[in-house]
């Protein structure tokens, strides 16, 4: 199958500025089917083949049908699948043979944010304990620095510090997400792996949480591989978006020239079946993430 390469005219103003924070080249992931004896069991490949960048500051979106390998891909960056075949090199490192036990640190800059919450979240802890344990488990010992790193990530998801003491079941799904956002930032990680952080919420709150995320990219920084399965959430947030079908990327290039100028036959087929309205564009978007970063700037050296 073939793969449509990026027009190197459109590059990110993050690709021509830096060098890319993540790679994955040739990445190849495999699962045993299930069998009554060993000797019957059949290995398959989940993706194959698969090779992309993210540079510091983007977002890249990756989109398919259910079954095309994209939380596949993102479990194996998240180190949570290993790699059959190819590399996933983090800040010039190979991360395929760090072992089954992955350093703390990679675990610090590479964080994830799931599509249920809930499934997350301890159900007997109140949300704030959540915060702290991973901070806890990443070596800050100080409890004054703990809560007011909690207090501050919590502030920045737009919860309040009342928040802190609920238990999950009393948080709404999209309160509950921004708990799993406040939990991911507050180790300050380079890369965020978002693997369908918004379907399970109703529109409204999708669009909240998609420009909380925004915000807080324009504040930190940070990278996120946003993966989902809604082309116009997608597009809303992208800097880039690669298309995966059947374990195989087909095609990747700028959001907006993707969507205006798909390549390949079965991006074309995902668009023709997307209901997908116009979204705020990318220029937009950017536009508003640098006033939202400026504004955070003043108020921080009005404090």
């Amino acid at each position: 199958m073939t793969t449509t390469t990026p027009n190197t005219s459109h590059e990110t103003e993050a690709s021509r500025a830096d060098e890319p924070l993540l790679v994955v080249e040739d990445l190849a992931v495999e699962y045993e089917s299930a069998g009554a004896v060993p000797w019957r069991r059949k290995v398959s490949r989940a993706i194959d083949g698969v090779s992309f960048e993210i540079f510091p500051g983007e977002t890249l979106g990756l989109v398919g049908e259910s079954g095309s390998g994209k939380s596949t891909t993102g479990r194996a960056i998240l180190r949570l699948n290993d790699a059959a075949a190819g590399s996933i090199r983090f800040q010039g490192t190979e991360v395929t043979t760090l072992g089954r036990r992955t350093p703390l640190s990679y675990r610090r800059d590479v964080q994830a944010i799931f599509q249920d919450p809930n499934s997350s979240l301890n159900p007997r802890h109140v949300v704030g304990r959540c915060v702290d344990d991973t901070l806890r488990t990443h070596g800050v010992t100080d409890p004054g620095e703990r809560r007011a790193r909690a207090e501050q990530a919590f502030d920045q998801v737009g919860l309040s510090t009342d928040h802190m003491h609920r238990f999950p079941a009393e948080l709404s799904g999209g309160q509950q997400q921004r708990v799993a956002i406040a939990r991911a930032l507050v180790l300050e990680p380079k890369l965020v792996v978002c693997d369908e952080a918004v379907s399970a919420l109703d529109l409204s709150t999708q669009g909240q949480i998609i420009n909380l995320l925004a915000d807080l990219q324009a504040i930190t920084g940070v990278s996120y591989l946003f993966i989902a399965h809604d082309l116009g959430i997608v597009r809303h947030i992208s800097d880039r978006i690669a298309v995966m079908q059947r374990g195989h990327l087909v095609e990747i290039g700028e959001a907006e020239e993707l969507f205006t100028n798909p390549q390949h036959a079965y991006t074309r087929k995902l668009l023709g079946a997307s209901p997908a309205s116009k979204p705020e564009g990318r220029d937009e978007r950017r536009a508003r993430r640098e006033a939202f970063r400026q504004m955070h700037e003043a108020e921080t050296q009005l404090a």
